[in-house]
């Protein structure tokens, strides 16, 4: 008999109740130091003050009306965006893979508006994850994304990897954009060199097309910027964005510049949750807490204490980890044991991380975590490291 629950996952045998800061809380009493942050959602850990007192004062007003009215904490956290951003305006989803959506629409729309709707393909990279909608399998296009649910949406080039060589030869007059991570999240902590990207944006400059980044992993103060394009003094057309944008509550959101978003007129697209007064309101507390310097400044001090201790972590067990790889507090340990074994080893140390792609496990901690629970991460993953030497 089918579980009541679809069993699409599966899950690891602990039940969390309770969420403090960096820890989480298991039913049996057991305090877990929180690696992963709900796969970098809880961008300030658990129970923020801020964000618990954002959310009770809204939900005691107002928690939806629909789009079909103007909704000012919306408009709101679209101010705040639009100021620290490359972007001219703001769409509001519930998640990554309904960012995914958009920003693919919006691609396509533009060119079909310009008069040249034959520019729908979107080249993409290997190792690449946009979400388990039908547009976000197919810009991924691997196998274990696909297999079993086609036909896969077609409009998709994919390219290795960092294969810059490749990417001219791809770009014809079918082209109108090149979406891409500039750190890879699922597919193992992979991060783009800023040159480039740089040279990813003066090529999409000399051919016409646009850049569609997917900072839905990466952005939101992750790697030590408030977006991880801002390293290399370079800008998007359209951004997809979430995960941390609502610390732990439902949001998303596509920017985009004025020219890349102008084919999406009244009706083109919509969402009957997206932008609610309840996500909004924690947004803007999030974006206050995020994008404020010294936030930033205090991340990339802990991401360099961070990643030398796993530096040390690596040295002292060269039998378990290959290298340390990632950016700001997205941080990943290449493994040479089983990447999922090392997890496990963790939940017995009382450790959470996250396994990705290339035997690795990705660290990404709230990025408020305290410079003890650096050291104590530390403990915990060496004490999960030597169970398995």
């Amino acid at each position: 008999m089918i579980p009541s629950v679809l069993p699409t996952y599966s899950r690891a045998p602990l039940s969390f109740v309770k969420g403090e800061g960096s820890w989480l809380i298991e039913a049996d009493g057991r305090r877990f130091l929180d690696l992963g942050a709900g796969i970098a959602v809880n961008a300030l850990g658990h129970a923020h003050p801020a964000l618990v007192a954002a959310l009770t004062e809204q939900a005691g007003k107002l928690w939806h009306v629909s789009n079909l009215y103007n909704i000012p904490q919306q408009q709101a956290l679209a101010d705040k965006l639009v100021d620290q951003t490359f972007a001219d305006t703001v769409f509001f989803t519930n998640s990554g893979t309904e960012s995914c959506e958009l920003a693919v629409k919006m691609a396509r729309k533009y060119w079909y508006d310009k008069g040249q709707p034959e520019k729908t393909d979107i080249i993409t990279f290997e190792g690449s994850f946009h979400g388990r909608s039908s547009a976000g399998i197919a810009a991924a296009g691997s196998e274990k994304m696909t297999k079993g649910f086609g036909p896969i949406l077609p409009g998709f080039i994919h390219l290795p990897w960092g294969d810059m060589a490749a990417l001219d030869a791809a770009i014809t007059d079918t082209v109108g954009a090149i979406l891409l991570e500039p750190v890879q999240g699922e597919g193992g902590i992979r991060p783009l060199p800023d040159a480039d990207l740089k040279a990813l944006r003066a090529l999409c400059d000399e051919k016409g097309i646009l850049l569609i980044l997917d900072e839905v992993q990466c952005g939101m103060g992750r790697t030590g910027k408030l977006f991880a394009h801002e390293w290399a003094g370079i800008t998007p057309d359209i951004m997809m964005v979430a995960k941390g944008i609502g610390g732990g509550f439902p949001l998303g959101a596509v920017l985009a510049t004025e020219d890349a978003a102008s084919g999406m007129t009244a009706g083109t697209h919509g969402s009957t949750y997206g932008g609610n007064p309840l996500a909004c309101a924690v947004g803007s507390a999030v974006m206050d807490i995020v994008s404020d310097d010294a936030f930033l400044d205090g991340v990339r001090a802990r991401s360099g204490l961070f990643r030398q201790k796993l530096e040390g972590l690596v040295a002292a067990h060269p039998e378990i980890f290959d290298s340390v790889r990632g950016s700001g507090l997205m941080l990943g340990l290449k493994c040479k044991v089983t990447n999922t074994d090392l997890v496990k080893a963790g939940y017995d140390n009382l450790v959470i991380t996250v396994p990705a792609a290339d035997n690795v496990i990705r660290l990404l901690p709230p990025l408020n975590l305290s410079e003890e629970e650096i050291d104590e991460a530390f403990n915990r993953l060496d004490k999960a490291a030597q169970s398995l030497s």
